[in-house]
């Protein structure tokens, strides 16, 4: 038997781990918990106790209108050029008036008594209290920025009742909100008239603009979604707004029913009353019974914005059997445009506040508004640079809405002319005031990205084409 001769081995020199560097991720998360400010570092509320701030009626009755009312919340903290630049923007360029409660006012400069430079540097106050030396002086209105851009008031098939897409309908019920955003797409409608805007006015008393609006779903069984908006439905008395939802629910044909209310993060107080949490538990068990899709749509901008009160709002919703609460945000420069300050929000409403990210809208074409739009490449590098981090369910779709045409996600341009800032889209429904246009499918709609992020030869297009 052959004997197997022992390898010899060699003493292999020992080296220290090789440090690889690490290049990182261009995003890095880190869970952040929701905390609710304390509202006493401002001099106006010093003595404002918990009881108080939970109150929703405390929260309307001190809503902040005017900067007369804004400095006894502020006081000094602020230097009063501050004052004077809101002042200038309420009385010449503002298209909404103000309105803000104490819940929104409490997270801007969350964590610190706010200074002149810190608040006009804030996310929040940038689009809530906007102020005169935010806007742009060369191009402060896109040449085709009009009131109503989406043409929803054009649409109207009764009164407040918008028929866009096929199967949809918009139901504004009111015109007015518990706050009001200074980008609000609907300024030709919602909020006070301003010096700048003489505003569209509701005329029928409610309850005949709710029973037009059962009378054309009746008639057009093929409208299955319905969209109950305003303004807010926050600001609707509950015993009108559930009544309306009831009357909804009797309809065999709608199986959708969202109910749009920026008031679960501006004013969570109200959707955590008793009255009105034990009203959207019947509606809600009701729709459960009939097979409906009951759901809450927010709209949250910046995390600074979600506190435990939201968390709070938006998971009773959930508990009484709401089917989801969304999110639907507004890309804004110097709001929330850059891909740190999307996905902050999209986690923290995904993963602490149980809101679903949904939609981020290309801010639309209204007037004064060129400061906050984003040009459409901005908007498919972002949908690009967020994708990948968040489970793809919570992945927002980032979209333009575009005037006779709808949401597009943003990378369904059939041409973009990047040098003027003309992109070109086509659609697949007729709206309701389309029926009897042969063309329009065949057609291509213009979106404008904002002058001042073209190229100096776009620009200078734009300069000499001004008065054509």
């Amino acid at each position: 038997m052959t004997q197997t001769q022992p390898v010899e081995t060699i003493a292999q020199p020992r080296h220290a781990p090789v440090a690889v560097p690490s290049a990182g991720q261009p995003y890095e998360y880190r869970r952040q918990p929701l905390v609710e400010p304390d509202w006493t570092r401002f001099p106006g509320w010093r003595h404002v106790t918990r009881d108080q701030w939970e109150s929703a009626q405390w929260q309307r009755v001190n809503c902040v209108k005017n900067v007369k009312q804004l400095r006894a919340v502020l006081g000094d903290l602020v230097d009063e050029s501050f004052y004077a630049d809101v002042q200038a923007d309420q009385q010449a360029l503002a298209t909404m008036s103000m309105l803000v409660p104490p819940q929104m006012i409490n997270t801007m400069v969350p964590f610190a008594p706010p200074t002149t430079e810190a608040l006009l540097a804030d996310p929040i106050r940038r689009y809530m209290i906007p102020v005169a030396s935010d806007r742009r002086t060369d191009w402060p209105s896109h040449p085709y920025a009009s009131r109503d851009s989406l043409h929803e008031h054009d649409m109207w098939v009764a009164e407040g009742l918008t028929h866009r897409y096929p199967t949809k309908v918009l139901a504004e019920l009111l015109s007015t909100c518990p706050q009001y955003c200074g980008h609000c797409t609907r300024m030709d409608l919602v909020g006070n008239s301003t010096p700048a805007v003489d505003k569209l006015k509701l005329t029928l008393k409610p309850v005949d603009r709710y029973d037009a609006h059962i009378s054309y779903l009746k008639a057009h069984p093929g409208v299955r979604d319905v969209v109950v908006s305003g303004g807010d439905v926050a600001n609707v008395p509950w015993r009108n707004l559930e009544s309306y939802l009831m009357r909804l629910l009797e309809l065999e044909t709608v199986r959708d029913i969202r109910l749009a209310t920026k008031a679960l993060m501006g004013l969570p107080q109200h959707w955590l009353q008793p009255d009105v949490v034990e009203g959207l538990e019947r509606v809600a068990r009701t729709a459960a019974r009939r097979g409906v899709n009951l759901a809450i749509h927010t709209h949250v901008n910046h995390a600074q914005s979600l506190t435990p009160l939201v968390a709070k709002a938006a998971q009773t919703a959930l508990d009484v059997g709401v089917r989801d609460v969304r999110n639907q945000g507004v890309l804004m420069r110097g709001v929330n445009a850059t891909t740190p300050e999307l996905l902050d929000l999209c986690f923290a409403l995904q993963g602490e506040a149980g809101i679903l990210p949904y939609y981020f809208y290309m801010c639309d074409m209204i007037p004064n508004a060129e400061h906050w739009r984003v040009p459409v490449w901005h908007a498919q590098q972002l949908q690009h640079d967020i994708m990948g981090y968040l489970p793809g369910y919570a992945t927002p779709r980032i979209v333009c809405d575009v005037p006779f045409v709808g949401k597009r996600w943003v990378h369904m341009l059939t041409d973009y002319d990047r040098d003027r800032g003309i992109s070109y889209w086509t659609k697949n429904y007729r709206t309701s005031i389309e029926s009897a246009d042969l063309e329009a499918l065949n057609k291509r709609y213009a979106y404008y990205d904002p002058i001042d992020t073209l190229p100096d030869s776009g620009q200078q297009w734009w300069t000499d084409h001004r008065d054509d």
